[in-house]
């Protein structure tokens, strides 16, 4: 569970009940500074006479605020539309995409006017009939570490619960699921985990619960009947990367529960960076270890505009053969929804 140093309010979000929650939760707490803003500037409150302090400090600020557009960007290829609840994440891994879209804000911050979000959510799943829509919860966040004292999400699992047409899915690396253990949801809310190799989890994602509390928490989710997922990412080519990706396979089957309700879904995506992350990780993570040597790599446009620097196209098909065939071999009830 996450402990900010500090919680900013921006205007009016107290009046919410998402709001109060929080405020309640740490009112009484002599070490979390609470401070009620007017103008709504959030760097103000924040120390930041330089990049790589501003990061350190504000994955340690937590920001309440209200969203205030409601036109949903999509989320391809994970789901439909992203479902704003909140943005950041509390780790501090060293290659995350939250570089490029959140580089001036590393602060969490979570939207206490949720009701409104899901009404919005509501329209895009009437439009859509009769076919599904799906939403994703973790687009730009990690939503769990703040999901104990928000309950953001078991409110929006609930929402999901009665709606026929309407899916939602999030990911996380943390562990803080147990207020989500005993809601009714349907099966229409999937779980999903981001796991790697214990070498990239120590080398590179600072502040995260290890491989082996990850997939306790996923017998637990699958205990509680949530469809259950996986995102494998990012994937780096290292030497023994096959013998550790295999392994980590082979322990993540041997660790899940076998009489699963949903089949398990896996997402496998391949490390790439930007030419902004990359000059925000070098300010942030100047003794950082990560590949990131332009000459290694070819530059690719996305589907956001903006270009990325990915593997080589021979890798990524060595890439995609590996985990097709691996997890074709290990697992016997799975989708695999992508390999990029």
């Amino acid at each position: 569970m996450f402990i900010p140093k500090r919680i900013l309010f921006e205007k009016d979000a107290l009046k919410y009940e998402i709001g109060n929650n929080i405020y309640n939760f740490f009112k009484d707490n002599k070490n979390v500074e609470i401070i009620e803003l007017h103008s709504n500037k959030i760097k103000e409150n924040i120390p930041n006479d330089n990049l790589y302090n501003f990061y350190r400090e504000g994955k340690k600020t937590l920001v309440v605020g209200i969203k205030k557009g409601m036109n949903f960007q999509s989320c391809k290829p994970s789901a439909h539309y992203q479902l704003p609840l909140m943005s950041g994440c509390t780790g501090h891994c060293h290659y995350c995409y939250l570089n490029t879209n959140l580089g001036d804000k590393p602060y969490a911050r979570i939207n206490v006017n949720i009701d409104v979000i899901l009404a919005q959510a509501q329209k895009y799943i009437e439009e859509r009939l009769p076919q599904e829509t799906i939403f994703e919860g973790s687009a730009t966040s990690d939503p769990i570490p703040i999901e104990p004292y928000s309950n953001a999400l078991k409110h929006t699992i609930e929402f999901f619960n009665k709606s026929d047409k309407g899916k939602f899915r999030f990911v996380t690396k943390f562990t803080d699921i147990d207020t989500l253990l005993d809601i009714n949801h349907s099966g229409n809310t999937e779980i999903r985990f981001t796991l790697n190799t214990n070498m990239v989890i120590k080398n590179y994602e600072e502040r995260t619960p290890s491989l082996e509390k990850r997939i306790e928490a996923c017998i637990k989710i699958i205990k509680a009947g949530y469809p259950m997922g996986f995102i494998i990412a990012p994937v780096f080519i290292y030497d023994n990367w096959k013998e550790d990706y295999r392994n980590l396979l082979v322990e993540l089957n041997n660790s899940l529960p076998k009489d699963i309700l949903y089949p398990l879904t896996f997402e496998i995506i391949s490390h790439r960076y930007t030419t902004r992350a990359k000059n925000i990780i070098l300010q942030v993570f100047p003794n950082t270890g990560l590949p990131m040597k332009d000459e290694d790599r070819i530059y690719k446009y996305g589907q956001f505009g903006y270009g990325k620097f990915v593997y080589t196209k021979q890798q990524i098909e060595e890439i995609k053969e590996f985990f097709n065939k691996e997890i074709e071999c290990i697992f016997k009830n799975k989708i695999i929804k992508y390999i990029i």
